[in-house]
């Protein structure tokens, strides 16, 4: 949902963040309005499988921007201190978004809920886990010592991840903190553990990309390819044996899972590298990098039009077929307010 300074962006990385927005407003339209009885039918499953991985993504990618905008801010003369604290302070800003987007549902529900002010949503740990990735460019050295440090906070959070859902300690807590280290009941499933960990994982491959500048591309994504195989297949080879772990569920706290996802997520950069540079492309139009930049924006206006008051006619009713054709017209109507809202900032670009 961040990316970085537009001089340095990668069209490839934009396309991506697009598809984890289709695949974010897939789940949430067929969670709001899909009849209960539809529910129970494989394909609802499937679909809430791949909507699963739509966050993922989101975090994954904010890592990813992290690492190359603090890489940008280093190539403009910054210091690495300097370039840290820049991209931190764009982290505190998601992090105040998050409560913006908690009092804009407040308001639009009628102020009826004020506990869903302190809920912890996506945003809520993607802020404070780009902090910490950003965190990285204060220390001396390399891109190898930022890419270590931030592979150790990935691999520490997975494994934390199992003790700290089953510790007695965090029950000590206020509940709005307690629910920043693990789910609470009806109150959401984004934690800090692991969901953190996928931003971490994001800025070690990002590391790697800005250090993959001066390799053919070819090379680089053939790279990323090998290590993503390795790491998913090594995930699932993992997830088959006896578990290290005695406390982990394999589909929330599993650190299997957790790294079956990252591997899957870092094959899928490849893929979207190589689909930006086909030979067929007929046109130069991109919707989907239209849609990854202004992702902010789509997530905050379309989770209140499938959850919101405005769409309580749809609420539990729609068939799947159905669903279908409002997951379609929804996009649809995200495009066009991103672009509507594109054209309003260069026009105001130009104006000033």
């Amino acid at each position: 949902m961040s990316g970085p300074p537009a001089k340095a962006r990668l069209a490839y990385l934009d396309w991506l963040r697009g598809w984890a927005v289709l695949i974010m407003i897939e789940a949430h339209v067929f969670d709001a309005w899909t009849r209960p009885d539809e529910k129970a039918r494989e394909a609802y499953g499937l679909l809430m499988v791949l909507g699963g991985m739509g966050a993922p993504s989101f975090l994954f990618l904010a890592g990813v921007g992290v690492a190359l905008a603090a890489s940008a801010h280093m190539g403009r003369g910054r210091s690495h201190v300097e370039a840290s604290r820049i991209v931190r302070r764009r982290g505190w800003q998601i992090f105040l978004y998050a409560f913006l987007f908690r009092f804009q549902s407040y308001v639009l529900g009628g102020f009826t809920y004020a506990a869903g002010l302190l809920k912890v949503d996506v945003l809520n740990v993607m802020g404070p886990a780009m902090v910490a990735t950003a965190s990285a460019w204060r220390l001396p050295g390399t891109r190898t010592t930022r890419a270590l440090a931030l592979a150790a906070g990935t691999v520490a959070i997975a494994t934390m991840t199992p003790a700290v859902r089953d510790a007695a300690w965090p029950a000590v807590l206020p509940d709005f903190l307690e629910e920043y280290l693990r789910p609470s009941p009806g109150r959401g499933t984004f934690t800090l553990f692991p969901w953190a960990g996928f931003v971490l994982a994001g800025g070690v491959l990002g590391v790697a990309i800005d250090g993959g500048r001066r390799w053919a591309p070819w090379r680089l994504q053939a790279a990323i390819t090998l290590a993503g195989l390795v790491l998913a297949g090594g995930a699932w080879w993992a997830s088959h044996q006896p578990a290290l772990f005695s406390t982990a569920r394999f589909w929330t706290s599993s650190p299997a899972f957790f790294a079956l996802r990252v591997g899957l997520l870092v094959l899928a950069v490849p893929v979207a590298w190589l689909w930006s540079v086909r030979p067929w492309r007929l046109s130069d139009a991109r919707p989907l990098e239209v849609l990854g930049v202004g992702s902010l924006l789509v997530y905050f206006v379309h989770v209140e039009l499938v959850y919101g008051w405005i769409s309580t006619p749809l609420r539990r009713r729609l068939t799947l077929e159905q669903g279908a054709v409002a997951w379609l017209l929804t996009t649809v109507a995200m495009y066009g307010l991103v672009v509507a809202w594109e054209r309003r900032r260069a026009t105001k670009a130009q104006n000033s």
